[in-house]
C-alpha cells in the first residue's frame, strides 16, 4: 500500500498552521453555508495572509483581536509564521517539475501617506509585498484600473477586476492585496478520448448533463459514514511539497448542506478524513467544471468576531491632519478550472482604505461517481495548507 508521505516541519510551524486550519474550517464553512445556491471557490488561507498584513499596523484592543483571531501570540509571531509559509509552501515549483505556483503581496498607498518605518520592515521583509505610491485623491479610477491588471497579471490572467467599480474613491488612501495562483498537472491525467456526457444531480431535484472524466482502477478512495473521499494527487517536483486535489462526496444527493456543516462544527474534520491508501474502484466518474466567485469578506468576518469598524491602524502609517485609515471592505475572488490534464486556480484578496499503480487486497470495488453536489479542496499535504476550498452544485456545460 501507497500511503500519503509525511516529512518534518517545526513544532511552532506545525501547530501554528493547525490553528490557521481551524480559523480557515470556521470561514469555509461559513461562506459556504452563506452560499447554498452557488458554486463557490476561495482561498482562506490568502484571506488571512491578508488580514495578518492587516494585523502588523494595528494596536491596541484592535491589535489584540487580530491577533485572537488568527490565533497568534503576538505580530513577531505573526510575521514569522507568513514568512514562514511565502517560502515553505507558496513558491513556484515549476522550474523543478512541480505545479505552478505563485503567491504575491502588494500595497498601493496614496503620496499624502507615509507607511511607518516598522511595518515598511515587515511589507519588505515579511510579506515582500510590492510598494506603490500612488494618487487616489485625483486618479481614483486609475489606481483601481492599476490594481486590477495587476492582479491580473499575478493570476495568469484568471482574475479580473478584483476591485469593482466604485470600491476605490478619493478618500481611499490605502489598499492592500494579494494573490495566489496555482496550476497543477495530475499525477495520472484522464485520457481526454474516455470523457463523455453524464448526468449530474442538482440539490432542486433537477439534472443536468455535463461531461465527466474518467481514470484507472486505483484510486486513493476512502468510505465514512454518510460520504466518500477521493485524492487525486498532483505531479510531485523535486522539494517535498504534496499538493492534492480532494473531492468529499455525500451518499445523499442532498447531502452537501450537511457536510458542509461538519467543518466549522468538528474541529479537524477534513484532515480527519483522507484517504491515504490506493484501492481499486469500479465506477468512477469525475465531472469537468470551471468555478468563479466572487464576494465581499468584511460581513462574513464580522459574523465570526472580528470586527472591521473603527479598527485602530495607527501604526500603519503617518496621515495628514486628522485622518485616520480605516477598513472599508475586504474583496476576494477565487476561480478554478478541472479537466484531463490537472488543475487551475487562482484567488485574490484585497482589503481597500486600506505514482505507481499498486496490487491491492480489498475484494469489493469502491464506486465513486461524483454525479451530485460536492465538497472539494486543493491541499498541500506534508503541512496540512489548504489553499483552496470550494463547493460545486452545478458544474458548467461548457
Amino acid at each position: 500500500m501507497k500511503k500519503t508521505p509525511q516529512a518534518s516541519y517545526s513544532r511552532v510551524f506545525c501547530d501554528t498552521m493547525k490553528s490557521h486550519t481551524a480559523r480557515s474550517m470556521e470561514i469555509s464553512e461559513r461562506l459556504l453555508s452563506n452560499e447554498e445556491e452557488h458554486n463557490v471557490v476561495f482561498s482562506p488561507l490568502s484571506i488571512q495572509m491578508l488580514l495578518s498584513l492587516i494585523a502588523a499596523g494595528s494596536k491596541g484592543s484592535t491589535q489584540d483581536q487580530f491577533l485572537g483571531f488568527l490565533n497568534s501570540k503576538s505580530k513577531d509571531d505573526l510575521c514569522s509564521f507568513s514568512s514562514d509559509l511565502t517560502s515553505s509552501i507558496l513558491f513556484d515549483g515549476t522550474s523543478i517539475g512541480g505545479p505552478c505556483l505563485c503567491f504575491s503581496n502588494g500595497v498601493w498607498i496614496d503620496k499624502s501617506v507615509t507607511l511607518k518605518p516598522s511595518v515598511k520592515h515587515v511589507v519588505d521583509n515579511f510579506y515582500k509585498a510590492a510598494l506603490e505610491l500612488v494618487d487616489f485623491r485625483t486618479e481614483p479610477d486609475e489606481v483601481r484600473y492599476q490594481i486590477n491588471l495587476w492582479a491580473e497579471k499575478e493570476t495568469k490572467g484568471l482574475i479580473k477586476d478584483i476591485l469593482p467599480v466604485g470600491s476605490v474613491d478619493l478618500l481611499t488612501r490605502l489598499v492592500l492585496a494579494n494573490a495566489l495562483y496555482f496550476k497543477g498537472v495530475w499525477n495520472k491525467k484522464f485520457d481526454a478520448s474516455s470523457t463523455k456526457d453524464r448526468e449530474f444531480h442538482l440539490l432542486n431535484g433537477s439534472s443536468v448533463y455535463v461531461p465527466f472524466m474518467t481514470n484507472s482502477k486505483n484510486q486513493f478512495v476512502k468510505v465514512f459514514d454518510g460520504f466518500k473521499v477521493l485524492r487525486l494527487p498532483y505531479r510531485q517536483g523535486q522539494d517535498k511539497r504534496r499538493f492534492s486535489l480532494y473531492i468529499f462526496l455525500p451518499d445523499a444527493r442532498d447531502g452537501l448542506p450537511a457536510l458542509v456543516r461538519k467543518l466549522g462544527s468538528e474541529y479537524g474534520f477534513l484532515d480527519l478524513h483522507l484517504p491515504d491508501e490506493l484501492v481499486e474502484v469500479g465506477d468512477f466518474w469525475i465531472p469537468k467544471f470551471k468555478v468563479s466567485f466572487q464576494f465581499e469578506a468584511s460581513k462574513l468576518l464580522k459574523e465570526l468576531g472580528l470586527v472591521l469598524e473603527g479598527a485602530d491602524l495607527t501604526e500603519m502609517a503617518n496621515c495628514t491632519g486628522e485622518e485616520k485609515l480605516k477598513i472599508s471592505a475586504i474583496y476576494h475572488k477565487g476561480f478554478i478550472e478541472v479537466n484531463e490534464e490537472g488543475t487551475k486556480a487562482a484567488a485574490v484578496s484585497s482589503s481597500g482604505d486600506m505514482g505507481c499503480c499498486l496490487m491491492t487486497i480489498e475484494i469489493q470495488r469502491i464506486d465513486f461517481v461524483a454525479d451530485h453536489p460536492f465538497l472539494f479542496v486543493i491541499r498541500e499535504d506534508i503541512t496540512g495548507a489548504y489553499l483552496f476550498v470550494g463547493q460545486l452544485l452545478n458544474p458548467p456545460s461548457d
